[in-house]
């Protein structure tokens, strides 16, 4: 009862987010930010419990990196609000406006999509990001995130709900179900009369279970078996920085690289010098047998080439041409985002129009699939199917549309 008491008082206030005005939605989100800052000794105590229950349960690094929260992560949390309230409102924007030869007057314009649940595990900035984007986008969010960041989840979403009635609107624009049992969340998952939307954020076990169990709309946001393929032209120092950034700067993220595609030509020039890269790094090679008879590494697995380790590990996958790349790729991939590094322009353009994914680089590193990246500020997340959105979600992929009608006294005959 207490669930669906929250959901209801959430689709009551949606209707109240309807009237506001952009000005008035951005002095809430720089009083978040305000509020947020000030509140950061508080957070950061939250989040110390969190870490302490992180390694009683013998969490690992990438992952309680994560989890982590410091003076420096809620600088960004507050720079994270203050960027979306200087964001257009893509409210009221207006679409697309015709008339008919009778007269009607059509306009197509944006409108929120109302109630968004999110499902989400370890990263408790999203809390505010999640509030942040469904905001400015005219939403209200409930947030179901997981057991091993409840107490600053429960820290981050109590000021901001005290941001929002100091500001004189309804605190329910966000919410937080703080029960960490799984059957409230599937509970949850059930509860399409209030909720319009459900947004799993996290594993792929996590999302293949809201997409398995939802009566609620869904957008997944994928898992990140993201590729590189090393072409047979590729410049071996590019290939290289490139690559350990795409796989080393950060391993708790799904636009990390887990994946290396490499042209059988490019093995000895280009690859060696990767892989000795790696190894300074203490990154674990998983490649197959072609590229075991180049590299000193462990062998890779069928298992390994659909994995995302989100660890110090990377499989390693031989291949002829760009077709076996390509084809390669869409195989395995979870459709995030995959990149080639070459300096042949026809087989990068091939490249980008055959990769099913929702993000496709050339020569750059797949850690720039983000939302602050792309210009958007904060992101919701990255979606990986077609149907809604794809990619880096920002403000404008958390509306819909309506059309409005004006007429003149038409009938229909």
């Amino acid at each position: 009862m207490e669930l669906e008491v929250l959901c209801r008082n959430a689709k009551a206030a949606k209707y109240e987010l309807n009237r506001l005005s952009t000005e008035k939605k951005n002095e809430a989100l720089k009083k978040a930010a305000e509020y947020i800052k000030a509140a950061a000794s508080d957070i950061i105590e939250a989040n110390k419990k969190d870490l302490i229950n992180a390694d009683e349960k013998g969490m690992s690094p990438a992952l309680k990196d994560r989890l982590k929260l410091d003076d420096k992560r809620i600088d960004g949390i507050c720079e994270g609000l203050m960027q979306v309230a200087d964001l257009n409102d893509p409210v009221g924007e207006v679409l697309e406006k015709f008339e008919r030869p009778n007269g009607l007057k059509l306009e197509k314009v944006r409108v929120p999509l109302g109630v968004i649940g999110i499902i989400y595990e370890s990263r408790p900035n999203v809390t505010a990001d999640a509030f942040a984007l469904t905001f400015k986008a005219g939403n209200v969010v409930i947030l179901k995130g997981g057991s091993d960041a409840i107490n600053s989840n429960k820290a981050i979403t109590d000021v901001i709900r005290r941001a929002l009635k100091d500001c004189g609107i309804n605190e329910d624009a966000v919410s937080l179900i703080e029960s960490t049992d799984r059957e409230t969340t599937k509970a949850f998952m059930q509860m399409k009369e209030y909720v319009d939307v459900l947004i799993p954020r996290g594993s792929a076990g996590l999302i293949r279970s809201v997409v398995e169990n939802s009566k609620i709309p869904v957008i997944e946001t994928g898992a990140g078996n993201c590729h590189i393929f090393i072409d047979e032209t590729a410049d071996a120092d590019m290939a290289t920085e490139i690559i350990i950034n795409a796989k080393t700067q950060r391993l708790g993220v799904c636009n990390t690289c887990e994946s290396l595609v490499v042209h059988e030509k490019a093995m000895d020039r280009v690859m060696k010098k990767v892989a000795a890269a790696l190894k300074e790094k203490n990154v674990d090679i998983r490649a197959d047998e072609e590229a075991r008879l180049s590299l000193d590494c462990n062998a890779a697995t069928e298992e390994d080439f659909g994995t995302e380790y989100l660890d110090l590990i990377i499989s390693v996958k031989t291949v002829k041409n760009i077709d076996e790349a390509i084809a390669h790729i869409n195989k395995y991939s979870t459709h995030h985002s995959e990149a080639i590094i070459t300096e042949d322009k026809a087989n990068a353009e091939k490249f980008l129009k055959e990769v099913d994914s929702a993000c496709v680089y050339v020569n750059a590193s797949t850690r720039f699939t983000d939302g602050f990246e792309f210009g958007f500020g904060a992101e919701i997340g990255i979606s990986t199917q077609m149907l809604h959105a794809r990619g880096p979600m920002g403000l404008r992929e958390l509306t819909s549309y309506k059309y409005r009608i004006q007429g003149n006294g038409q009938v229909r005959k």
